[in-house]
């Protein structure tokens, strides 16, 4: 089973790519399958469903998507098994850019809008530098230049990653996104994330509404950059 995690912030292209990206991995008699990760709702499991594969969507609702998504990944490969594929292909929504939901033993892509500005790559964090492969969209709504800016920007923060420039409407892209998929690593049992997770939760992360500092427990920094850890 291969898995592929691909994340990215909301609104970067991620599904739009991944549908073409199906259809060059069926035309390689690749079978196919997808999670869908979101927060509150979606309706990307219908564009999904045209494709006749297995399609499952996960709602995190009160948790972060990263979060779910690894918390959940020995169950969706199960599922996926269960379901006939050789390739789960899980789209996160990729909300937190501290947060990397890539185990160690999968294809890890992250999807990256160059229209967010040739800064945005050193703002992104572990999602885009602990990634194997780095898809850049919309592309074609900037000038070359401000392309290649980006494109330096990405190699800046994540040296050693594969960059595809892809276009969700046309399907730039989405062959050479296949092959890397279908050269990608095999999913083991016992897997490690690739970079740990924020510190730990605080008050807010429970539902504390308190605006007021006494209330707060937690690993807590404070606006000039100290951390501190507050409670028993």
């Amino acid at each position: 089973m291969k898995l592929v995690v691909l994340a990215g912030t909301p609104g970067s292209g991620k599904t739009s790519v991944l549908l073409h990206t199906i259809k060059a991995l069926m035309r390689n008699e690749k079978r196919p399958s997808v999670v869908k990760v979101d927060c509150l709702w979606t309706d990307d499991d219908q564009r999904f469903k045209r494709l006749d594969i297995p399609v499952h969507v996960g709602l995190a609702k009160d948790m972060c998507p990263d979060h779910f998504t690894i918390y959940n990944t020995e169950e969706m490969l199960r599922w996926a098994e269960a379901e006939g594929a050789d390739v789960l292909l899980s789209e996160t929504a990729g909300l937190c850019l501290r947060c990397a939901p890539y185990p160690d033993e999968c294809l890890a892509v992250c999807v990256i809008d160059v229209t967010t500005g040739p800064n945005t790559p050193l703002k992104v964090g572990p999602l885009l530098t602990t990634a194997d492969v780095v898809v850049m969209t919309k592309g074609d709504l900037v000038s070359q230049a401000e392309r290649e800016v980006f494109r330096e920007r990405v190699l800046e923060v994540n040296p050693e990653c594969n960059i595809v420039e892809a276009n969700g409407l046309t399907g730039k892209g989405a062959f050479e996104l296949a092959e890397l998929i279908r050269s990608g690593p095999d999913a083991v049992d016992d897997m490690l994330l690739r970079y740990n997770p924020p510190l730990a939760i605080c008050s807010l992360c429970t539902g504390e509404t308190r605006v007021a500092r006494k209330h707060h427990m937690g690993v807590l920094r404070n606006l000039d950059g100290f951390m501190e850890y507050k409670g028993e």
